[in-house]
């Protein structure tokens, strides 16, 4: 049977766009960059001569009526991501969309709900589930290698001062990076989240109007409690994972997991990870363009991604009213 190739324009031609036009080239027989679109002509330019895409657009509109690709990936900040996504799902593209997804989850809520309507696939792309360990510890949580999860500890702390549109987002290091760690402890435990509490500061270190620093405690329907930290504030770097089970313990980071026994002083067991955000984003768009072909929901779908966003807003509401925010099967109650 013949592959098809599919067409394949891009919304949006800033930062996180090289993660797309660079992991896709990993499979030229199946995807083809044909058209871009960016209402910054300068950015615009650069992009499409550096990877050679030929339709140019710096309208929506004229990228929908006259670009002809099979599939749209959304790029563009979250701010005006609904007001984008919308007319899109109108004129029936399918749609691979960058995380955060939207904003709020009101807002996720409503484009998914207006794919499922219209019938249209739309999948977000979760970069970080095998960049990360998330995908080796599932499987290894699966085997029961450590026994029944009991706890989840996770510090992703970085000094990080960002640019542009994301300066004025209320919503900042936790909607920036809290989206990939609620996304990994969901697919490790294999069930949603319970319950929800959260703390926030904002530090005059960094330039910007939203948190810079977050912890937030996480009870799921398993029993599991996960700690986590988030901090752009700090000039220590470190990203680990703590997952502690009833016979077993794993320490994790972005390329290696490691599992220790009682009484052991070196681990007893290494796995190793090497897929970067580039090999995971050409592995996200391909779920979505098989589900095009076979009409298989894929694991990275739109309403999957809603229980993420859910997550989110349960501990910005907490954070916001210093209470605990409870879910039900994913869904904030």
């Amino acid at each position: 049977m013949d592959i098809k190739k599919f067409k394949v324009g891009l919304v949006g031609a800033g930062g996180v766009t090289e993660l797309h036009l660079e992991g896709y080239k990993g499979d030229p027989e199946r995807i083809e960059f044909t058209a871009i679109c960016d209402p910054n002509e300068e950015i615009l330019k650069y992009r499409a001569d550096k990877y050679g895409i030929p339709q140019r657009y710096t309208n929506l509109d004229a990228f929908i009526k006259e670009s002809g690709v099979d599939v749209a990936v959304v790029c563009t900040p979250t701010s005006i991501r609904k007001q984008i996504v919308l007319p899109l799902l109108e004129a029936g593209f399918p749609l691979f969309v960058e995380k955060p997804f939207s904003d709020t989850l009101s807002d996720a809520v409503e484009i998914t709900e207006k794919a499922k309507q219209l019938g249209i696939p739309v999948a977000v792309n979760q970069n970080f589930r095998r960049h990360y360990t998330f995908d080796i510890v599932k499987k290894i949580v699966a085997e029961n290698t450590i026994g029944k999860v009991t706890m989840i500890t996770f510090n992703n702390m970085f000094f990080r001062q960002d640019t542009g549109w994301r300066l004025d987002c209320e919503r900042h290091a936790l909607s920036v990076m809290g989206i990939h760690w609620f996304d990994g402890f969901r697919q490790v435990l294999g069930c949603e989240a319970e319950s929800i509490v959260s703390l926030m500061s904002s530090s005059a270190a960094i330039d910007c109007k939203g948190e810079t620093d977050a912890t937030v405690q996480i009870k799921f329907e398993n029993g599991a409690i996960v700690t986590y930290t988030q901090s752009f504030s700090s000039t220590v770097g470190r990203t680990e994972m703590i997952v502690i089970g009833e016979t077993g313990t794993l320490r994790c980071d972005h390329g290696l997991v490691e599992l220790f026994r009682v009484g052991d002083k070196e681990p007893s067991q290494r796995w190793d990870n090497n897929c970067s955000r580039e090999e995971n984003s050409l592995e996200n768009i391909k779920q979505l363009l098989s589900w095009i072909e076979t009409g298989v929901k894929p694991a990275n779908s739109a309403e999957d991604n809603l229980k993420i966003v859910a997550m989110l807003e349960a501990a910005y509401v907490s954070a916001k009213e210093s209470r605990i925010v409870q879910l039900r099967n994913g869904v904030l109650i």
